[in-house]
């Protein structure tokens, strides 16, 4: 039976990554299929594998068509979180297409991968990152 497994993302530096996702989405990283070119990162919990780093030399997407949302609960979380992710590392996309009322941010991790970080309290407010 197929089953969805996890996402990954290509980043150039496999180590300045696992620093950044550790520590902002509270996941450790593991041995399993670790390489030089491939990190799995599992829950701190201990309830499974949550996301994968492998190195990449394909330049970043301005508008990706795949990315990730994070998930907050409250606008002062949304900006909580988002101070603390660029205290990590994460940087603010200067995003030309947030809707009116927007209820995300869009971020970049160190490597440029653009992702959202979404308060629920105001979600849907539409299409996060639109196809260019």
């Amino acid at each position: 039976m197929l089953r969805l497994g996890f996402p990954v993302i290509g980043v150039v530096d496999v180590a300045r990554a696992v620093a950044f996702w550790t520590a902002a989405l509270d996941l450790v990283e593991t041995e399993e299929w670790r390489s030089e070119t491939w990190r799995t990162l599992n829950h701190a919990d201990g309830s499974g594998r949550a996301l994968a780093l492998m190195r990449s030399e394909s330049p970043v997407e301005p508008y990706p068509r795949l990315h990730l949302d994070l998930f907050v609960d409250t606008t002062a979380e949304q900006e909580a979180e988002v101070e603390r992710l660029i205290g990590l590392g994460a940087s603010k996309v200067d995003w030309d297409r947030y809707p009116p009322a927007p209820d995300f941010l869009v971020l970049a991790d160190p490597d440029g991968n653009a992702f959202c970080v979404v308060d629920l309290s105001k979600a849907p407010s539409g299409s996060h990152l639109p196809e260019e």
